[in-house]
């Protein structure tokens, strides 16, 4: 399960679907453009309560899954955690394996 989110989340990138990071991610979702959220675990609680936040006044799916160390080697990049992706076919994708 784990793996196959992993891998989702770097399709996602590749396809361009995917925003990541703390300002990057506040920035597409005042302009309504990301659907879901995943925040790391162990990110701070800080930015936990800012993300969820967030997520619950802009009305936005989020989930609080996986390490910052995965979610940031899954696409490639270094320190996320917080990843937005804005397409329904990759948000249905990840949510059906969580359900798994």
């Amino acid at each position: 399960m784990q793996n196959k989110i992993l891998r989702l989340l770097g399709l996602a990138k590749r396809s361009g679907n995917l925003i990541s990071g703390y300002n990057t991610c506040i920035h597409y979702i005042n302009k309504n453009k990301i659907k879901l959220l995943i925040i790391a675990e162990d990110a701070s609680e800080n930015t936990k309560e800012k993300f969820i936040q967030l997520a619950l006044n802009k009305k936005i799916k989020y989930i609080v899954w996986g390490n910052k160390e995965e979610l940031s080697h899954s696409i490639g990049m270094d320190n996320r955690s917080v990843i937005g992706i804005d397409n329904k076919n990759f948000i249905s994708a990840i949510l059906a394996e969580l359900e798994k």
